[in-house]
């Protein structure tokens, strides 16, 4: 595949089947389907078929805006390409590590695709290029798509399709992430409104909704396919002491087979950990991100070669990751969110053999991300006039003055500048300035959308916490409480999970429905008090619910029972 601007894809072989009668996930599929197996074998070559999931995403992608969740090396690649061609125009891919960019680059190439990357490494010739035409598609970062100079350029190529690989980063913002993220909505509006189409192998059913709401296509298709991977075996072990934990950890790192990855959540226990492993016989090295680009790339190579067995990584590492012989995923840290932990579970046993999950849960862990989840936020009349600020100096206004300036914590302000940038009223300059967005709306009106935008992601943050410690503290089949969290109703036991070993299985209940008093996974329900919401979990005696405003509740079954406290919708 080349670079076609004009490329008319509906004079196809007259023997094809009518496209008018293709129906995709969301609709019927307009006339440039006919070339969807051409479109297969010249990147994927003569013969190859297209996944299911494959198939219904790039199908979606020709109706309207998608939301493809799909296994890990489902093809990811492939879909956005195809669809791309098939639109007829050129293609921006957003994706988050450089060596994504190279990876994608070089699979694009191959295949025989006019393919580039645009980043810090290789320069702004690519975005000339794409301008020109000389590109069918661009991988890129979202920290490009920040600035203004290279939006206005890569617009003058007119895309038609903006595919965002690793799609969830867009729901993991934060002061501490990376909210260049968050102004994807305003840089597609600034590229023309192309297609998007956002591609993710983890997303609960809250996450995909918080993801569709920060790109603005809240009414996009989504496209959904099983997410199991039954052949890795999920254990939990609880302890109580830091030093303890560490030494158990050592422990099941040192009587394990193949290669594999330890998380942690702080960069200090990464070089810890890593120093424990190699002093116990088990060479292993450190991997954060505030490691050297080098360093990092040393450790990655290293392991993607197989010349070294065990990293030692925050959630920095893995992304694009796809060794198909990682055997085993060890946590030393509870994560902070389900979406988290299944992400990174599902970086083992890729080559569909057996592997193994651990995760050593101790209570106390999670008492950082609700230290992180607590605090005073910024309320709407001090972004007011933090937007009003920024607005009066075209060449920005340094956050540090901002935040003093409005009577504001620097934390404070850190938590509220990425939902300003959502909302296109701001955007994030060099040397950590702020410079007025493309959103010129009242600056009241902007502030309250972005204060309650900071509330709802910090109730959501501390929702996500008690969910974790669900997983991790409750009983029953533990991939049944998983995968139920990510939209997946689950009636049997799965048989591969510690507590189906010791057949403490559970019991779902009939799920007859909220009303009845048998919430079911997945059901609409309302309450009284805390509104609309929809049941992510459904244990013995209690249920986790979603409230669209209060966030994850959990509900005592016997009590529903007795008082009717949800009512299905």
């Amino acid at each position: 595949m080349t670079a076609r601007p004009d490329a008319d894809t509906t004079a196809q072989d007259p023997t094809a089947p009518d496209p008018s009668d293709v129906i995709g996930p969301c609709g019927p599929v307009p006339a440039v389907v006919a070339g969807l197996d051409e479109a297969t074998t010249r990147f994927l070559g003569e013969g190859a078929e297209l996944g299911d999931g494959q198939r219904d995403a790039i199908l979606s992608a020709l109706t309207t805006d998608t939301l493809a969740v799909l296994p890990p090396a489902a093809g990811k690649t492939a879909i956005y390409a195809i669809a791309g061609d098939l639109l007829g125009g050129r293609t921006i891919v957003v994706s988050p590590t450089l060596s994504l960019h190279r990876d994608q680059a070089a699979h694009l190439v191959d295949a025989g695709v006019a393919a580039a990357a645009l980043n810090s490494e290789t320069g702004p010739g690519a975005a000339a290029a794409f301008a020109a035409g000389e590109l069918a598609v661009l991988i890129t970062s979202p920290e490009q798509l920040a600035r203004p100079d290279v939006l206005r350029e890569l617009a003058a190529g007119s895309p038609t399709l903006l595919a965002v690989d690793e799609v969830h980063c867009v729901s993991d913002w934060g002061p501490d992430f990376r909210p260049d993220y968050l102004a994807l909505a305003p840089a597609a509006r600034a590229l023309g409104s192309p297609r998007l189409l956002g591609l993710t192998a983890t997303a609960s059913v809250p996450a995909r909704e918080e993801i569709l709401d920060l790109l603005g296509i809240p009414e996009a298709c989504v496209v959904v396919r099983d997410v199991d991977r039954p052949r890795t075996h999920l254990t939990v072990r609880l302890v109580h002491e830091e030093e303890a934990k560490w030494g158990q950890v050592v422990d099941a790192v040192t009587g394990s087979e193949g290669a594999g990855i330890v998380y942690v959540t702080t960069r200090g226990h990464t070089t810890e950990v890593a120093d424990r492993l190699t002093a116990a016989g088990v060479p292993a090295r450190a991997y954060h991100g505030g490691m050297r680009r080098k360093e990092r790339q040393e450790v990655q190579d290293a392991f993607m070669a197989g010349d070294l067995r065990v990293v030692v990584a925050t959630s920095a590492f893995g992304m694009g990751i796809d060794k198909p012989d990682v055997r085993w995923i060890v946590h030393g840290d509870t994560p902070t969110s389900i979406d988290a932990y299944h992400q990174e579970i599902g970086r083992a046993g890729r080559d569909g053999g057996s592997a193994r999950a651990v995760l050593f849960h101790r209570p106390q862990d999670l008492a950082r991300p609700k230290l992180f989840a607590s605090g005073r936020d910024a309320r709407a009349a001090a972004l007011a006039t933090v937007v009003e600020a920024i607005r009066l100096h075209d060449d920005g206004v340094a956050q540090a003055e901002l935040a003093d300036a409005a009577g504001l914590s620097k934390a404070a302000l850190s938590r509220a500048v990425p939902a300003l940038v959502v909302g296109g009223s701001v955007a994030q300059a060099p040397g950590r300035r702020l410079v007025a967005g493309v959103n010129d709306a009242p600056a009241a009106e902007v502030a309250a959308a972005a204060a309650g935008l900071v509330m709802r992601s910090r109730e959501r943050q501390r929702s996500k916490v008690e969910l974790v410690r669900r997983y991790a503290e409750g009983s029953g089949c533990r991939r049944r409480t998983l995968l139920e969290v990510l939209g997946e109703a689950r009636d049997e036991p799965c048989g591969n999970c510690d507590h189906c070993d010791s057949g403490d299985v559970g019991d779902p209940g009939e799920r007859s429905g909220a009303s009845h008093g048998e919430p079911a996974p997945g059901e609409a329900v309302t309450h009284d008090e805390w509104g609309h919401g929809v049941v992510q979990t459904v244990g013995d005696d209690t249920v986790v619910v979603l409230f669209d405003d209060a966030g994850y509740r959990t509900l005592s079954i016997p009590v529903l029972r007795e008082r009717g406290l949800l009512t299905s919708v």
